[in-house]
């Protein structure tokens, strides 16, 4: 098994995401331009001192995210994935505390302080939750790993093969090949949300996308590895 959990290093060849300087948030980073986007570049996301370790992290907080409103302010990366493995470390600093992390722009794996269902911590949106007792709780590090095989279509641009993650929490595995099913949310919440409400998949790569909803959840030590993975196993 590879080394999951908070403090993971990137891989040799992987790229590193965000490293907690303004710098890498800008050279890697943009607004998402969907249909509700009200923030302009240069991104708003503050650079904050890690309130744990040495070193400094970014906050989701933008303003224009004020009251929840998802889709305003939201950051993706500016290159854009099929497969890969993720690592991202995520701290919230206040009861509720809501984001979420994209996969290629589309599937949402949520983070919810306080909640337990399938829309709740860790969950694979609307569809499959997670043990809420991996949770390390407020003010303190999270660590999702995540393994990822984007959706599959045949020679005629179908849908052939769902997409399907592995991901571990802080170490622990809580999701184990499972078939994203749709994507959740409508045109606000990402790529292809508005096409058959949310069945209609295409086969564009996406950006990994983190969302501002007004809340103090910071993320650092963000970084991905590109894959290629012929076969529907994502398991590691």
């Amino acid at each position: 098994m590879a080394q999951v959990g908070v403090g993971t290093e990137a891989p040799k060849g992987a790229d590193q995401l965000f490293n907690g300087k303004k710098r890498s948030l800008n050279k890697n980073w943009t607004y998402w331009e969907g249909p509700r986007i009200a923030a302009e570049l240069p991104i708003k996301w503050e650079i904050v001192e890690d309130p744990i370790d040495k070193g400094q992290a970014v906050s989701a907080n933008d303003p224009a995210a004020a009251g929840g409103k998802y889709g305003a302010a939201d950051i993706v990366t500016k290159k854009k994935y099929t497969d890969f493995r993720l690592h991202i470390e995520f701290l919230i600093k206040n009861e509720g505390g809501n984001s979420g992390v994209y996969l290629q722009n589309r599937y949402e794996i949520q983070i919810l302080d306080g909640d337990s269902t399938t829309h709740g911590m860790a969950a694979i949106i609307n569809e499959k939750a997670a043990p809420y007792v991996v949770y390390n709780g407020l003010g303190k590090w999270n660590a999702y790993d995540i393994k990822f095989r984007a959706a599959r279509f045949d020679e005629n641009g179908k849908l052939s093969e769902k997409a399907m993650t592995t991901i571990y929490f802080n170490g622990k595995k809580i999701h184990e090949n499972v078939s994203i099913q749709k994507v959740w949310g409508g045109p606000n919440s990402g790529l292809d949300g508005g096409r058959d409400g949310g069945e209609g998949i295409t086969n564009r790569p996406g950006g990994i996308k983190l969302q501002a909803e007004g809340h103090e959840v910071l993320f650092r030590n963000i970084w991905i590895e590109r894959l290629k993975l012929e076969k529907p196993n994502t398991d590691f």
